[in-house]
């Protein structure tokens, strides 16, 4: 089974919480497979860190799209001269009542599980051996 994911392009403004869905979007993409933060979330974060890498499969969306079936939604927060961020949502679907043993068809709220820059993505969701990777050498040899 595919995780399926939006990323969301966001202007960062005065006012609007990284932590909340924001009202305007710039560009959105869609992602059909391994969209998880392990995944997309590191393609993401490297992509920015690493001097623009690819990021491969990505489906370029008309703003108004919209899918029943996405697990996770990202906001990259981007303005000119200033720091890149990034919000990670994971989406509610349809709710399930444990009491009556039946889907509600009522939607929940998105729950935020990430805002930071993508040095911490990776920091938090990279293994080990990734963060090594994008640590600065200190010592003597450079």
């Amino acid at each position: 089974m595919s995780t399926r994911a939006q990323v969301r392009f966001a202007t960062r403004e005065d006012g609007v919480s990284f932590s909340e869905h924001p009202d305007k979007i710039n560009a959105q993409f869609y992602v059909h497979s391994d969209g998880y933060p392990e995944g997309l979330g590191l393609d993401i974060a490297d992509s920015l860190v690493m001097n623009n890498n690819p990021i491969l499969n990505w489906e370029i969306e008309e703003l108004q799209t919209l899918h029943g079936d996405l697990e996770y939604i990202y906001y990259i927060w981007q303005k000119y001269d200033d720091d890149t961020w990034i919000s990670i949502f994971e989406v509610s679907n349809d709710s399930y009542c444990e009491t009556c043993h039946q889907y509600t068809g009522k939607k929940g709220e998105d729950k935020c599980i990430f805002v930071g820059t993508p040095e911490k993505l990776l920091t938090k969701y990279g293994s080990q051996e990734d963060e090594s990777y994008y640590k600065l050498n200190t010592n003597n040899d450079g």
